[in-house]
């Protein structure tokens, strides 16, 4: 497990920490939102392997969360069928915080206020490792899909635009 000083920590480390799942933390300099491919940039990673969190809300009032590659873009339609609802669309943005405790572009699928029905795209689960949102802006967690997918009782499925 990444050990950090303990004001470093964000709620998704702890959650992490808490279930004794191993992951890296890794920072960067940010001043504000960073699309995922500049961030991935500025870590010197695969934006391939660099996940977006997106939180959405469907027709029953319930929320979502997908968890996609940081270039690609969410197939709303097959993302309603994953989870079961009619339909789906994006939260706004202004709704973030108050719906997951995080800002946007620091949204991650761990350690939210609340544990939503989360949903990684398949392409995920054939790697060993990949990041998502560490819980702030500059922050990113490298972390096996299958550990994280286990540890939020998410589950894969194909859900972004081909």
């Amino acid at each position: 497990m990444a050990k950090k000083e303990k004001d470093t920590k964000t709620n998704a480390m702890r959650f992490l920490d808490t279930h004794k799942i191993p992951y890296e933390h890794q920072s960067y300099d940010a001043d504000g939102f960073t699309d995922g491919v500049h961030v991935a940039e500025r870590l010197g990673i695969d934006p391939g392997i660099t996940y977006k969190t997106l939180v959405t809300v469907g027709k029953s009032k319930n929320y979502f969360v997908f968890v996609i590659p940081v270039a690609a873009e969410l197939h709303l339609k097959k993302a309603a069928k994953s989870v079961g609802e009619k339909s789906l669309e994006m939260i706004h943005v202004k709704d973030i915080t108050t719906v997951t405790g995080y800002v946007r572009g620091g949204c991650s699928p761990l350690g939210m206020k609340k544990q939503f029905p989360t949903v990684v795209h398949q392409a995920a689960e054939s790697l060993a490792e990949f990041y998502v949102s560490g819980g702030r802006i500059g922050s990113q967690i490298k972390i096996n899909p299958k550990d994280l997918v286990k540890v939020i009782h998410g589950k894969f499925d194909d859900i972004v635009v081909e």
